[in-house]
């Protein structure tokens, strides 16, 4: 799809809202909030977790109906005042990935969503003992037989999925996909480099997953999507993005930026709100001469299908 050379430089800036970060909004009322306050502040699209019982609690994990409708207790509210709001939820705690992701088939035959999710890979998350030795039994695995089914609900639901790269190896699949012409239609790359407290916000800096948030870095993984012509964003999780050289230089060289307090999590990193945090991801992007993609520039730059067809 072609658009607007002025969109075709315009940001994306994307709005993580919550996660393990003890400071973000974890109630419907909370998240709902943060989300609008967001949109405000420039974000084009919106991400967030809930707060259902889950696997490592040893509760009975929720229905895929009641799982659904946790998100949708805050979204109401969102698309009330914002009904052209892009959001998308993250990935559920069940035996198979077909349970991970059923709530989001519900979400999206419900009219919720233009964005899914894929987890495309797997990696080992957890923290550092008092030696400094990584320690902790989180591997968050996804097997190719998984991604393809990411993959495939993505495609049957028509919605562009959300490509998280922890490592590497997580981007040459997507590239087979790709090369094979089998990537779902309106797909965002997100390069998640590992800041120095990790996804956990882990309360000792120490060993973290993928790659470090530095320019040769980011240069390594932009020589793998080179030719591709797919839309990349970066967010560095468990640190400060704006502290690294990876922000400004992923606007200068053509990419979208991921924010919020689900990255910005760990006990050394600065105070920030959800809002503050997009608006200087806006402040940077204008500095550097970019416009901030709105939401409907979002959907012509990502092509997002429709849902109707």
């Amino acid at each position: 799809m072609s658009v607007p050379s002025e969109q075709s430089h315009a940001v994306i800036i994307e709005a993580a809202l919550n996660g393990i970060n003890p400071r973000a909004p974890r109630d419907p009322d909370g998240i709902a909030r943060d989300a609008l306050a967001c949109l405000e502040a420039g974000a084009a699209i919106l991400h967030n977790h809930i707060d259902t019982p889950g696997r490592s609690t040893g509760a009975p994990p929720p229905t895929r109906e009641e799982v659904a409708e946790r998100y949708l207790l805050a979204w109401r509210q969102v698309f009330a005042e914002r009904p052209d709001t892009l959001i998308y939820p993250t990935v559920g705690y069940a035996a198979d990935v077909a349970g991970s992701f059923a709530h989001v088939e519900l979400l999206a035959k419900g009219g919720w969503l233009q964005i899914g999710i894929v987890d495309p890979g797997s990696v080992n998350l957890g923290g550092c003992d008092a030696d400094g030795i990584p320690t902790g039994g989180i591997v968050y695995s996804n097997s190719y037989d998984d991604i393809r089914h990411q993959m495939n609900l993505c495609t049957q639901l028509r919605l562009g999925p959300s490509l998280a790269i922890y490592e590497p190896g997580f981007l040459r699949a997507v590239l087979a996909w790709h090369r094979a012409g089998r990537l779902p239609a309106g797909a965002m790359v997100k390069l998640y480099f590992g800041g120095e407290y990790g996804y956990l916000g882990k309360t000792t800096a120490g060993p973290s997953f993928g790659l470090p948030p530095t320019e040769p870095a980011l240069r390594a993984y932009l020589d793998m999507l080179d030719g591709t012509g797919l839309p990349w964003s970066t967010a560095v999780m468990g640190g400060d993005i704006f502290a690294t050289p990876v922000a400004r230089l992923t606007l200068e060289l053509g990419g979208h930026l991921h924010v919020g307090l689900e990255d910005h999590a760990g006990p050394g990193l600065r105070e920030a709100t959800n809002a503050e945090l997009v608006r200087e991801a806006a402040d940077l992007a204008r500095a550097v001469g970019r416009p901030v993609a709105t939401t409907a520039d979002t959907r012509a730059l990502l092509g997002l299908p429709s849902a109707t067809g």
